[in-house]
């Protein structure tokens, strides 16, 4: 599977995520992409998109991607709250 990891969360999240392709956004110079033109172009390539950001179901119409959103419910964006 395919996980893309919002540009919000630290990059070394996908080292704890282990049998899958993980990608971060900022590596991948998509850092600056607003939501609405990342989950278009993360689902061109990857299955599911990982972030922290709760606003983003009231913020996109997320039924109109064909990609999987996965909403951490932490406090923070620090890795430690992630993992």
């Amino acid at each position: 599977m395919n996980l893309l990891l919002d540009n919000c969360l630290d990059w070394r999240l996908s080292r704890l995520i282990v049998g899958h392709r993980v990608e971060h956004a900022g590596k991948l110079g998509w850092g600056n992409l607003t939501n609405g033109v990342l989950l278009s172009t993360a689902q061109e390539e990857f299955d599911v998109f990982v972030t922290s950001d709760k606003n983003l179901r009231f913020q996109q119409n997320l039924a109109r991607f064909d990609i999987a959103v996965v909403v951490l419910d932490v406090t923070t964006n620090r890795l430690d709250d992630c993992a």
